[in-house]
């Protein structure tokens, strides 16, 4: 894992860099990979981010909604990338802060994972 600013100095990322934290520690793409594939990451507003151990990816706000479907890669520096079936994509950031999965989107606003539990086939 790799420490935040040595990420900065690397990739001298704006939108990234208002998103972390000194203590955050950024994952690399095998790392995340191995993290997130076969689980189910839940947050506290009850939204839940699927990562099949097939690349597959679901997501949705509440139980009974209609899940957001794709596909989903990894990069270095923590970065999860997400191709979404209705052409949509997005890269979103995940770091570890003080022992716990954290969510960093495109504007640095920061999501805490409730929770990582393997998804059920």
């Amino acid at each position: 894992m790799l420490r935040y600013s040595l990420l900065i100095a690397l990739l001298g990322t704006p939108a990234l860099a208002q998103g972390l934290r000194p203590d955050d520690v950024l994952f690399s793409a095998g790392e995340l990979e191995a993290r997130l594939s076969g689980n189910t990451v839940e947050f506290f507003d009850g939204s839940k981010a699927r990562y099949g151990s097939d690349g597959a990816y679901s997501y949705t706000y509440t139980d009974d909604d209609p899940p957001f479907l794709g596909a989903f890669t990894t990069t270095d520096g923590g970065e999860v990338c997400v191709a979404f079936d209705n052409g949509f994509s997005r890269c979103d950031t995940y770091v570890e802060a003080n022992g716990r999965l954290v969510l960093i989107i495109a504007d640095g606003t920061r999501f805490p994972a409730r929770s990582v539990s393997p998804t059920p086939d």
